[in-house]
C-alpha cells in the first residue's frame, strides 16, 4: 500500500458522475453572477457530507456553492488533484496522501467526527469482531479511515490480518454485495449501516465511536490557489458550513429532510443514523486540529499506508473557520 497503489487508484477513477473533464488547472473558481464566486464542491451521497446541504439552505452574499456528487472518494481526490474542482471532502488518510504526493490542497474543516459502521450479513454467523476470521470485508479505499478502523478494531480484539480478505468497493455497491453474498462484512460510512438493516440484508456489528471515540473521518479540502485568492468567499462557504452544523445538531428530523436532493436518501434513514444512538455521528467541533491528524498519521505508519509524514503546520488551516469558532 504506497504511492504508486494510490496513483493507480486516482488514475483509474472516472468521474463522468460529475461531468468533469480532468486536466490541471482547467476550472477555476467563476463569476455566478451578482458578484458572487462559485466555488465547485466535491461530495458523496452519504452522511459524512450532510453539510453539503449548506449550498440550499444558506443564503451568502459572496459565494455559490456548486455541490458536485461522485461515486467514490479517489474519484474525488482525483478531480481535486487535476484542478477539475474547487474542493471537496476527502477521506483524511487520502487528504494526507495527496498531500505528500505534492498536491496543492489545504485541510479547512473536518466534516464531522465518528459516523461510520461494520455492517455484515444478516444470518451469517458473526456475531463479535472474532467472528470475522476467514470473512471477506470491504472497505472503500485502502486510503480511508475506514481501513485504519478496521485493522485497529481487529488487532484491538486479537485477530490476525492474515486471517481475513479485505477488498475495496464503491460505498454505493456495499449493500447489494452484501446481500448477493460477495461480501460478509463492510465498513463505511453511514447511511449505509442503516440502509442494509432497513432492507434486512445485514446488521450493525459496530459502530465507528466504539472504536476510536470522536475520530475524524472526512475532511473538506480546498486547493490553495482557491484560499489565496478569494479568502473571503471561502471565509463565508466555512461560516455557512459552521451554521449548518450546528442546525444539524439542533434539528436532525428537518436535517434530514432537506438533505434528499443532495443525499438522495429517505429522510428517515438519515434522521436515524443522526440520532439513534445519541454521537453515532457528530457535528460539532469541526476544527482541523494538529492532535487528530497526527493519530491519523500515526495509525497509517503503524499499518503500513504512509511510510512519512506530512507538514501538518502547512497543510492544515484553520485560520478562515476561527473567527466563526470564536
Amino acid at each position: 500500500m504506497n504511492r504508486r497503489h494510490f496513483l493507480k487508484q486516482s488514475a483509474n477513477a472516472a468521474v463522468t458522475g460529475a461531468g468533469l473533464m480532468l486536466a490541471p488547472g482547467l476550472i477555476r473558481p467563476v463569476m455566478a453572477g451578482g458578484n458572487k464566486v462559485r466555488l465547485r464542491i466535491g461530495y458523496l451521497p452519504i452522511t459524512d457530507h450532510l453539510l453539503i446541504i449548506a449550498a440550499e439552505r444558506e443564503s451568502f452574499a459572496r459565494v455559490q456553492i456548486q455541490p458536485l456528487r461522485f461515486s467514490s472518494w479517489p474519484e474525488i481526490a482525483e478531480a481535486l488533484k487535476a484542478g477539475a474542482i474547487d474542493g471537496g471532502y476527502l477521506l483524511t488518510p487520502m487528504g494526507l496522501t495527496l498531500r505528500a504526493m505534492g498536491a496543492p490542497i489545504q485541510a479547512v474543516m473536518l466534516g464531522h467526527r465518528n459516523g461510520s459502521v461494520i455492517t455484515v450479513k444478516r444470518d451469517a454467523g458473526i456475531e463479535r469482531i472474532a467472528d470475522l476470521k476467514g470473512r471477506t470485508i470491504a472497505v472503500p479505499s485502502p486510503f480511508s479511515t475506514h481501513n485504519i478502523l478496521l485493522r485497529k478494531v481487529l488487532a484491538d480484539h486479537q485477530v490476525d490480518m492474515s486471517t481475513v480478505r479485505i477488498i475495496d468497493l464503491a460505498p454505493p455497491e456495499m449493500v447489494n454485495a452484501l446481500a448477493s453474498g460477495r461480501i460478509d462484512c463492510y465498513i463505511v460510512a453511514e447511511p449505509f449501516g442503516v440502509q442494509a438493516e432497513a432492507l434486512e440484508v445485514g446488521k450493525v456489528l459496530m459502530l465507528s465511536k466504539d472504536i476510536w471515540q470522536d475520530h475524524i473521518c472526512c475532511v473538506l479540502n480546498l486547493r490553495e490557489a482557491v484560499i489565496n485568492q478569494h479568502p473571503e468567499v471561502v471565509e463565508e462557504m466555512l461560516q455557512g458550513m459552521a451554521r449548518t452544523a450546528r442546525f444539524v445538531q439542533a434539528k436532525p428530523a428537518a436535517a434530514a429532510k432537506g438533505s434528499v436532493k443532495l443525499l438522495g436518501q429517505r429522510p428517515e434513514i438519515i434522521e436515524t443514523v443522526l440520532t439513534t444512538p445519541q454521537g453515532r455521528i457528530t457535528f460539532n467541533d469541526l476544527m482541523p486540529r494538529q492532535h487528530d491528524f497526527s493519530a491519523t498519521q500515526a495509525l497509517m505508519q503503524q499499518f503500513g499506508i504512509a511510510r512519512g509524514a506530512v507538514d501538518l503546520e502547512e497543510y492544515l488551516n484553520d485560520r478562515l473557520l476561527r473567527a466563526e469558532v470564536a
